[in-house]
């Protein structure tokens, strides 16, 4: 028996590379065709990648590409000898009679080079998991992010502004038709006037004090994304998912939590119950209440929902209580490794991440307790890698005990204009409904 059929062999396509460089020689110009993905470490011969690689520098210098001017960039570059001499050019340029396949060649090419990056990569995660000093979850995370890019790379490719203006075009018109923001829309028309809704690739701050409503907030948001087609997915680090079902039956039956939780509910409540519960249970809405999650666990759990079931919305209630990757000699450089790590994962799954943050006691201690920017605890790491920072602010001493006016404050919007949202808290509900539209500001 060989060693060709005890051992496969490293995929690679020889012919693909040599008729691509020939092709690229009998027309240049196909190099605009494949130079935007195809490069020179991709091929599996090095003379091959050293030969593209001198015809990418031509081309960069608005110089012609043909026998006389690569035999001295090859020469210049110490490789001429290497490749062969001027043989080898030679023999290339009768390899093919036209270049009018470069860019299926190409894609061959990077085709193998993918496939032998995949070898690579799942030796690497074999080694890892011999490794016993490194914890799991770490090489777990490390396999889904990994096998993402992967998934990504044959895609991965400049965009012509053309194509971009096509797309923004169709979802200016889409939006415009429908009546909605541009964005995944949140529930509150004034916050969708400011932000244009929830934007891919986005992370937003919700800051507040304990009891300000924070979960109900986020809980809202959640539920404005399921009723608009986008699953959602939160991350409940304080909650179980049982308290979270029992904000959502009281928010859609009116029904206290409390009497809910204590199981006192009266024979005229079982019918509205029955129905609302029903209605819940058809929400493409996914609870993880794993307490003191790393900020690893739970991006690599997101990517995995978002793999399985289209997750268009993470949410994580909250900051303070997820942990980093690895401890730091400070609490604010932990707090900035959850904070970097979640807007991260908004920008590599292209959704909307929101996450609860707790502000800091000094807000309690002023005469103004309107929240800013500063009392975001622990970290500026949350202001600066935040798009929109939205802050709960209710005004002591106003409402009738069921009913409290809340501002919603648009701290920051990195994409426009800040401003206050009014809304009113409706404690027996325990959920925000909005008041009448206000002004906003011009500041950007």
């Amino acid at each position: 028996m060989t060693q060709s059929q005890t051992q496969p062999q490293v995929p690679h396509n020889i012919e693909a590379e040599q008729a691509l460089l020939g092709a690229l020689l009998i027309d240049p110009e196909a190099i605009l065709r494949v130079a935007s993905f195809l490069r020179p470490e991709d091929f599996y011969v090095r003379k091959n990648g050293w030969v593209y690689e001198a015809i990418l520098a031509l081309h960069e210098r608005r110089e012609p590409v043909d026998f006389v001017t690569l035999r001295k960039e090859l020469e210049a570059r110490g490789h001429l000898e290497e490749i062969g001499g001027p043989a080898y050019i030679a023999q290339l340029m009768d390899i093919v009679p036209t270049a009018l396949h470069a860019e299926e060649y190409a894609r061959l090419v990077e085709e193998a080079a993918i496939r032998r990056q995949i070898i690579d990569f799942a030796s690497r995660v074999v080694r890892a998991a011999y490794d016993r000093e490194r914890p799991l979850e770490e090489i777990l995370a490390g396999v889904e992010q990994n096998a993402l890019a992967l998934r990504r790379l044959s895609g991965n490719r400049p965009v012509p502004v053309s194509e971009v203006v096509s797309a923004v075009y169709d979802a200016l018109t889409r939006a415009s038709q429908e009546g909605r923001a541009i964005g995944l829309p949140t529930g509150f028309s004034d916050l969708d006037a400011l932000l244009g809704g929830f934007r891919p690739g986005n992370l937003v701050v919700i800051g507040a004090r304990t009891g300000q409503g924070k979960s109900s907030l986020l809980l809202s948001f959640a539920r404005a994304a399921v009723e608009n087609g986008v699953p959602a997915l939160m991350f409940s680090l304080e909650m179980s998912a049982e308290e979270i079902v029992h904000r959502l039956l009281t928010s859609e039956t009116g029904i206290p939590t409390t009497r809910i939780q204590c199981a006192r509910i009266g024979e005229s409540d079982w019918h509205p119950i029955a129905d609302a519960a029903g209605r819940i249970a058809t929400l493409a809405l996914w609870i993880d209440d794993s307490p003191a999650l790393s900020i690893a666990e739970i991006r690599a759990r997101a990517r995995r929902l978002h793999a399985e079931y289209g997750i268009g919305l993470v949410l994580v209630d909250y900051i303070q209580l997820a942990t980093p990757t690895r401890r730091h000699d400070s609490r604010y450089l932990d707090i900035g490794e959850i904070s970097q790590g979640l807007k991260a994962l908004a920008k590599e799954l292209q959704i909307p991440v929101i996450a609860a943050s707790q502000l800091s006691r000094s807000v309690e201690q002023r005469a103004d307790k309107r929240p800013t920017l500063a009392d975001l605890r622990e970290s500026g790491n949350q202001e600066q890698d935040s798009d929109v920072v939205l802050f709960i602010h209710r005004e002591g001493g106003e409402g009738d005990g069921n009913l409290q006016a809340v501002t919603l404050i648009v701290a920051k919007n990195r994409h426009g204009p800040t401003g206050d949202v009014n809304l009113l808290w409706v404690k027996e509900r325990m959920m925000f409904v909005q008041l009448a539209r206000n002004e906003v500001s011009n500041e950007i």
